[in-house]
């Protein structure tokens, strides 16, 4: 099956590269708008500074299994001692750190000209993975908790803020527990960091089994604590029961609700809260194959796509995402309501300080264990 996709689905690839003078091959992890935002805006934009060049984007497939794909494929070809298919990739977290660690990418961050332009821990640090110079972050996704103004004139700013008020507004707040979406599972890893103590060893580790030992406090806080919440169907659960005011308050990815909002599933007076000492979200990383034959081009490819311009028109204007740079640099690049939109309510200094990385794999997946055993028995 695995050879029949690279058969069928890579051999297109290759004759398109064949049939122009140049071409810069792209390879995307994620959902088909990854696909679509390569071939529709930023291939055109790139093809028009660069006559001659043709951009040619494929996709492998949402989630952490795209990325494992492209891994698969640059692993093959190294082996191989063959060149590399794709000039550009777009892959998550987990796979960059397993294609820095077994030399497949190339190092090319700090000769970007907008490499000085991130500065969040996610540049460099991969779940755990020193990833410095290897990736450049196309975009942050980020968890916040959402809430109604008219229902809450001071939302809570940290989450011994959070535990005190739920105490006394049972019912009002609702996250979707760990099975029924990602925030709610990065309202729970929050809790932990928020709680258990020893943040940046969860976020960089090294791991130690034993660590989880320390967590049944926190946890058995959180017990106490689900008393008092509703659990919700999903990420979109949420939103809804937010919308339907079934609840005042709860965790949601933050494009989501950007685009609800948009869509008219919101009430327009809805605001965000990033409660300290932080929430998780993810990027998703522009990286260069190592053995790729078009360093130069590559590397300007990236670079425009990084650049303020492009970050704030194609990034936050089309798809409610954080940029990946750090989003001081867009000022002035959006309109005014654009970015009143986005940053009104998590600013670009609130976001570079609680948006936090999820732990590092072995964490993560104690965390979910211990989880189910402590908390939802």
């Amino acid at each position: 099956m695995r050879k029949a996709f690279y058969a069928a689905g890579f051999a297109a690839l290759l004759m398109t590269s064949t049939a122009s003078a140049q071409t810069l091959n792209v390879a995307t992890a994620g959902d088909q708008n990854m696909v679509d935002y390569i071939k529709d805006y930023l291939g055109p934009l790139f093809e028009k500074q660069h006559p001659g060049v043709k951009v040619v984007a494929v996709g492998t497939g949402p989630g952490d299994g795209g990325s494992q794909k492209i891994y698969e494929k640059l692993e093959a070809q190294n082996k191989a001692s063959a060149p590399a298919d794709f000039d550009v990739v777009v892959i998550h977290q987990k796979a960059a750190g397993t294609m820095v660690q077994e030399k497949l990418l190339k190092k090319y961050r700090d000769e970007l000209p907008t490499g000085k332009l991130v500065t969040r821990d996610t540049a460099t640090n991969s779940l755990g993975t020193d990833v410095s110079g290897y990736v450049m972050p196309m975009f942050h996704s980020q968890t916040a908790i959402a809430y109604n103004p008219d229902l809450i004139k001071e939302p809570p700013n940290s989450y011994v803020e959070l535990r005190d008020w739920v105490k006394k507004n049972p019912k009002q707040f609702g996250y979707n527990g760990i099975k029924g979406g990602m925030s709610g599972v990065a309202f729970v890893t929050g809790w932990v960091a928020a709680f258990a103590g020893d943040e940046a060893k969860l976020e960089k580790g090294p791991y130690d089994a034993a660590t989880k030992a320390s967590w049944d406090k926190a946890m058995a806080d959180l017990k106490e604590f689900n008393k008092n919440v509703v659990i919700t169907p999903g990420n979109a659960g949420t939103l809804d029961m937010l919308n339907r005011g079934e609840i005042a308050m709860g965790p949601v990815w933050v494009d989501m609700f950007y685009s609800w909002k948009a869509e008219g599933k919101l009430p327009p007076n809805m605001r965000l809260k990033l409660v300290s000492p932080g929430m998780p979200g993810q990027p998703m990383y522009y990286a260069i194959p190592e053995k790729t034959a078009q360093n130069k081009l590559a590397a300007e490819f990236v670079a425009l796509a990084t650049s303020p311009d492009v970050q704030a028109e194609g990034i936050v204007k089309r798809f409610n995402w954080y940029p990946g740079i750090d989003a001081k640099n867009l000022e002035g690049k959006l309109d005014q309501a654009v970015w009143n939109q986005l940053f009104a309510d998590i600013p670009p200094d609130a976001l570079a300080a609680n948006g936090k990385p999820f732990p590092i794999g072995p964490y993560f997946n104690d965390i979910l264990e211990t989880y189910e055993k402590k908390v939802a028995n």
